[in-house]
């Protein structure tokens, strides 16, 4: 099994790389098994060209795209997030609520491959910020989506940029779930990409189950993966968290639960080093 290489490392695997990487067309200059800058900088420019993060770091991603380890799955932090951690990130949700559905989201993520700390992190921290009581839920009325005196959600009624088309699919394609999915386009890709055609158009109230409503926040963040990726890597969360969301709604709560997440959840080891996104 390929280990996980950085910067600073030495040896045959090392070397191994080098030779890849100068067979995919990104030379390294000498092949002398010292991973240095011009082999981090090809390993950069490797991993871009590949749609992988560009880390600068040999992980598991990189060893598949370089055909090493087919067999090499990336570590799986899901695994070590337990009730008491997502308690702590959650400080304000009740225990049982939490109980019932962290399995749910992470067998979800497991479902989309989305096993990796940072996106772990951050499927936990969208929820903090979008469905604090760790239950999918509905958007309410309020005077950033209800006109005074009008019907409620009117102001999205013509949101041609959420996909509606005119009076109640404001109030019908509302926000639900764990993420607040919204508008009528976003319903309709949604079903599709789980396979379930139109029945989200039809029947927009499923998005709140809670099985389904997993599932719909992991094929959201799996569909924004390498931005989300990226912008966790340099350690932007107010970019990560507007992937998500569009804007900062949420964000000082998405923030906390993450950097919490981040310091009790333990970093997995594996392949004789420490894992990482790539």
């Amino acid at each position: 099994m390929a280990k996980v290489l950085r910067r600073g490392a030495r040896g045959e695997e090392v070397e191994r790389l080098q030779r890849l990487l100068r067979e995919h067309g990104f030379p390294v200059g000498r092949i002398d098994g010292r991973f240095g800058p011009a082999t981090e900088a090809a390993l950069i420019a490797f991993q871009r060209a590949n749609g992988l993060l560009a880390d600068g770091i040999a992980g598991p991603l990189t060893w598949q795209a370089l055909d090493l380890a087919e067999d090499m799955p990336p570590a799986d932090a899901t695994r070590r997030v337990t009730l008491e951690i997502v308690a702590e990130m959650f400080p304000y949700t009740r225990l049982d609520s939490i109980a019932a559905h962290l399995p749910l989201v992470l067998d979800a993520l497991r479902g989309f491959g989305l096993v990796e700390k940072p996106m772990v992190l951050a499927a936990l921290a969208t929820i903090r910020a979008e469905s604090e009581g760790f239950e999918p839920v509905e958007e309410m009325p309020s005077r950033f989506n209800s006109s005074p005196g009008g019907h409620p959600f009117d102001l999205y009624d013509h949101r041609t940029d959420l996909g509606n088309r005119g009076p109640r699919d404001g109030e019908r394609y509302r926000g639900r779930g764990f993420v607040q999915l919204t508008g009528r386009a976003n319903y309709e890709t949604m079903g599709r990409s789980l396979g379930l055609g139109m029945e989200l158009v039809f029947a927009p109230q499923r998005a709140n189950e809670p099985v389904l409503a997993a599932r719909i926040l992991a094929a959201f963040l799996a569909a924004r993966r390498l931005s989300l990726k990226t912008a966790l890597f340099e350690g932007d969360l107010v970019r990560a968290r507007r992937l998500v969301n569009g804007g900062t709604h949420g964000l000082d709560r998405f923030t906390e639960a993450y950097r919490i997440g981040e310091r009790l959840i333990e970093d997995p080891v594996w392949g004789g080093g420490l894992a990482v996104a790539a």
